[in-house]
């Protein structure tokens, strides 16, 4: 992983960049016990070593055969990368693959791909995904490629410096057009999954923001671009809901389960997207787009009427 240094973190010793990007001290340990663990411009260093403006850190925690989870089954599939470099893999994730493996679901999730596409290149493979979607979701998974770039962007996600940009149809017209959700969220009671807004205060509440705009409207149907500031579980699902204009396809919180529109019955899922992800590394950003999957482009289609 290699990280141009800038004015942020100028001055700082190597160690303290390390701390503050989340890396562990026993992941530390283990850097420095590699000829090539912590470089600068090149060159071995020690964790003293003070940082300037242009320096080019270079950490290197590669996984190893041992690191790797003999119970994460290689599967082969076809996988839509939308980007990859030495520390990251972006994947479109299609609708209908859950992203790691769980009951009911061993040898078909986005893990077990991945784990089959670095198999088959001689590369062990450790699964630590930055962000997730849920099965019937479809859109961009970025997954870091070792312990390093993991602990760096999920830092980075947890400041903010990871934006999420999602397209979503919703059933109804939407008004206002634009604007910013501000509900809180929590477990409903009795239910492991689904989740319900609530008061500020209330027992579980978790507050919860999201921000969207129109995209395109008709008197039944809006499409949206979706951006959730924080991230709670089914956010964007729960946040539509709460306005009154569900996302189409959603059985949990929509209409699907009660009064299904024309629009319900032409998804066989909510048509939710993971669009776009934005990452500010400081010296640069790093934006990675997803196509939207068939069935929401033809009922966006369907829609405008084209």
């Amino acid at each position: 992983m290699d990280i141009t240094i800038g004015c942020d973190f100028a001055g700082l010793t190597v160690k303290d960049w390390l701390y503050k990007n989340g890396i562990s001290r026993g992941l530390i340990t283990q850097l420095k016990k590699r000829e090539d663990g912590i470089t600068v411009n090149g060159e071995h260093v020690t964790v003293r070593r003070v940082l300037a403006v242009g320096d080019i850190l270079s950490i290197s925690a590669d996984d190893r055969a041992e690191d790797e989870n003999e119970l994460l089954v290689p599967t082969k599939m076809s996988l839509d990368i939308i980007y990859e470099d030495d520390d990251m893999i972006a994947v479109n994730k299609p609708p209908d693959m859950a992203t790691h493996p769980s009951l009911g679901h061993f040898d078909d999730t986005l893990a077990n791909g991945l784990a089959y596409y670095f198999g088959s290149r001689g590369i062990p493979f450790v699964f630590r995904a930055i962000n997730r979607l849920d099965r019937d979701t479809s859109g961009a998974v970025l997954i870091a490629k070792n312990r390093i770039s993991a602990a760096h962007l999920t830092a980075l996600m947890q400041s903010g410096k990871i934006r999420k940009t999602y397209v979503a149809i919703l059933s109804g017209r939407i008004s206002p057009e634009s604007g910013t959700v501000t509900a809180a969220i929590r477990r409903r009671e009795a239910s492991i999954m689904l989740r319900e807004t609530c008061e500020d205060g209330a027992d579980g509440a978790k507050s919860a923001v999201t921000e969207y705009k129109t995209l395109f409207a008709s008197d039944n149907a809006s499409i949206v671009q979706a951006e959730p500031i924080t991230g709670r579980t089914h956010q964007l699902r729960v946040h539509f809901a709460y306005l009154g204009c569900p996302i189409v396809g959603d059985g949990f919180y929509g209409s699907a389960e009660t009064v299904p529109t024309e629009y319900d019955r032409l998804m066989t899922r909510q048509a939710l997207h993971a669009a776009a992800l934005e990452i500010d590394f400081g010296d640069r950003v790093l934006r990675i787009s997803a196509e939207l999957p068939y069935d929401m482009e033809k009922l966006k289609r369907y829609i405008k009427g084209a």
